[in-house]
């Protein structure tokens, strides 16, 4: 028996990779599938991100169009501000210029009152001289008064005092009894003195420049009525002028214009009350200088022209 042998045929073909690139070709659609997916999903997200930073685009353009209207609202003020300040600077400057001259003008107006307090100052000097002349006339008549009889009678009564409305007062008891108009004989040696010291005053030509009138005057207390208080407070104080001029006649010729008598009853008493003190005291001769009013008039006039002037 033969034995049939089998014989194996040696492969020559080619072997087949077919199913190796179908892997190889789905590995890649599929790759390339997740490479579609994940290029969409990107897609989605970066349009998504593009989306809201749109919005955020949107939103900063929007704030920045509102912080641009307050920048040009805070320059708006801002120049507001810069006019305003620059009229504020303007009116203090104008203010600065008013007190600049309101400065020059109260220094002038300093000066002014200077000159003005100066000139005032000589004006009063000069009415103060004037008031001390008419004062000094009668401190000298009492002066020279005491120095010839005394300052005081065998009483201790003061002959004479310089009043406060600076007039001389001679205490009517020592010239007349009460209810009298004749002169004491202890008061006549009083009144001769006065008439001594009054013509040696006059004689001074400056002093007498300056007078007006020697006013004597009477005055009474407030017993009885008015009119015949009148009646004797002149006839006293007429007394004494007449005895004045009798007893030193160069006197009456030489200055007799000069002398006045006055009465005023009871109506001008240094001392209130009714007791009889008080009317001793109203019982009076006073004695007055009256400077000229024209003196005193020239002073002023004399002022004022210097104002004028200036």
């Amino acid at each position: 028996m033969k034995i049939r042998r089998r014989k194996f045929k040696k492969s020559t073909e080619p072997q087949s990779f077919w199913p190796s690139f179908t892997d190889v070709m789905s590995t890649i659609a599929l790759v390339l599938f997740f490479l579609m997916l994940l290029a969409y999903i990107q897609n989605i997200i970066t349009g998504k991100n593009l989306e809201f930073l749109q919005l955020q685009l949107d939103e900063t353009e929007q704030d920045l169009v509102a912080k641009h209207e307050a920048i040009q609202l805070a320059e708006r003020r801002l120049q507001l501000i810069e006019d305003e300040v620059k009229r504020t600077q303007a009116e203090v400057e104008r203010g600065q210029e008013k007190l600049t001259l309101s400065q020059r003008e109260i220094e002038q107006q300093r000066r002014i009152i200077a000159a003005s307090n100066e000139e005032l100052g000589n004006l009063r000097t000069k009415l103060e001289q004037v008031a001390v002349l008419r004062l000094d006339i009668l401190e000298k008549v009492k002066q020279s008064i005491e120095q010839q009889i005394g300052s005081t009678n065998e009483r201790g009564e003061q002959l004479v005092t310089i009043g406060d409305n600076a007039n001389i007062v001679i205490n009517e008891g020592l010239v007349f009894d009460y209810n009298s108009y004749i002169i004491k004989t202890e008061g006549r040696e009083l009144i001769r003195q006065f008439a001594i010291a009054f013509e040696k005053i006059l004689d001074d030509q400056d002093v007498r420049a300056n007078i007006d009138a020697i006013n004597v005057e009477g005055h009474t207390d407030d017993t009885g009525s008015s009119l015949y208080n009148r009646d004797l407070s002149v006839k006293r104080s007429t007394s004494v002028v007449n005895y004045m001029m009798q007893t030193n006649p160069s006197l009456e010729i030489k200055y007799g214009e000069y002398f006045a008598a006055t009465g005023y009853s009871e109506f001008r008493p240094i001392a209130l009350g009714t007791s009889e003190a008080a009317r001793q005291r109203n019982r009076r001769i006073e004695i007055s200088v009256i400077i000229k009013d024209a003196n005193v008039q020239t002073i002023i006039t004399d002022y004022l022209k210097d104002i004028g002037n200036n």
